[in-house]
């Protein structure tokens, strides 16, 4: 069974490959071309038929979102780790928990969660509402205590009518908390770049390095970004071990092997999206890399540390100036996003 399933996923990867460089073999750069469209995102996220969006259910999300209540300590809120003025993360290497406790891995950005079809660095919530409550649940996170939380939101007259207009009928639970909190996650898009809008036929958008360095991000003979960092949102939401100088480490965090133990997962992490990437360092799951200079770099050489090296990795032979030309790309990802007004907290 374990053999059966490393040559599934060596085959999978072998035939993704293949395809890429049908489609780039079949792709005409030029602003608007049909070949291109793939690239265009949803207007929204999908959501579960039990949790559809409406103004209620966003409005009480964004409330709970923003409310350090519900912490622990009560200092913390979800927005203390994914704050919208740093990109929808916190700016840091890796996160601070509890009583300001590092973690080890980076805050993962918001933005564009909601077309995910896995969440978390390892994968081990499938949905937003399962990602929701996880960070409240979690000891060395927000250390919620539910009992107490809940009491507090469930004798508030304020949450009670938000409640009752978001899920009438619904107890004040932890289901409904997840619930209204990843409507609201849903609602942190970026599909409006300058990338966005040459796709859809602006001539103007791209500068013409932009879209060389988005030729060189397509090839899989070039800088095989591609083959990770996919159609629409930039994902594939699938796990790759990097080799990040970390995984050398005595202890390494194994990542997705804790959830899916097959050797090849072994130090392997979620692929993230790169859209609004210029606001979202430093980068990698252990935020070792500052620039997105010191991303391209990393992947010329293809990792730091070759063991159980993710086959989709291979050493590139890229310039300087074709590196450069990457970055630029990249940096054209990043949509024009409005200002995000605070939510007046319901009183407690």
């Amino acid at each position: 069974m374990f053999y059966k399933a490393i040559f599934a996923t060596f085959l999978s990867l072998f035939l993704c490959h293949q395809a890429l460089a049908s489609e780039f073999k079949d792709r005409v750069f030029k602003a608007g071309h049909p070949s291109l469209q793939d690239w265009v995102l949803p207007e929204k996220p999908e959501a579960p038929s039990d949790n559809l969006a409406s103004p209620e259910r966003i409005e009480l999300g964004k409330a709970l979102f923003f409310d350090p209540r519900l912490s622990g300590d009560g200092n913390m809120s979800c927005a203390s780790c994914h704050n919208p003025s740093l990109g929808w993360s916190d700016g840091l290497p890796t996160a601070k928990g509890f009583k300001s406790k590092v973690l080890g891995r980076a805050s993962p950005t918001v933005i564009n969660t909601g077309y995910n079809s896995i969440q978390m660095w390892d994968g081990r919530k499938k949905t937003l509402e399962d990602q929701a409550i996880g960070p409240l649940e979690s000891h060395e996170e927000m250390n919620t205590d539910f009992s107490a939380a809940l009491a507090s939101i469930r004798g508030s007259s304020e949450y009670q009518k938000l409640f009752a207009k978001a899920y009438p009928g619904e107890e004040i639970d932890k289901t409904t908390i997840a619930k209204a909190i990843a409507n609201f996650e849903r609602t942190v898009i970026s599909r409006n770049s300058r990338f966005d809008r040459w796709i859809q036929g602006d001539k103007k958008a791209l500068t013409k390095e932009e879209i060389r360095g988005f030729k060189l991000f397509s090839n899989p003979e070039k800088g095989n970004c591609e083959v990770c960092h996919s159609a629409p949102n930039f994902t594939d939401n699938g796990f790759h071990n990097i080799g990040l100088a970390s995984f050398a480490d005595e202890n390494p965090d194994l990542g997705r092997y804790a959830e899916r133990p097959l050797g090849l997962m072994k130090g392997a992490f979620k692929t993230p999206t790169i859209r609004d990437i210029t606001l979202t360092a430093p980068y990698f799951h252990d935020g070792s890399a500052e620039t997105l200079d010191d991303v391209v770099d990393h992947y010329v050489k293809s990792g730091e540390v070759k063991t159980n090296l993710s086959p989709n990795l291979k050493e590139l032979k890229l310039s300087e100036k074709e590196q450069k030309a990457i970055v630029a790309f990249m940096k054209s990802l990043t949509s024009d996003s409005d200002p995000v007004t605070l939510p007046q907290l319901p009183r407690i």
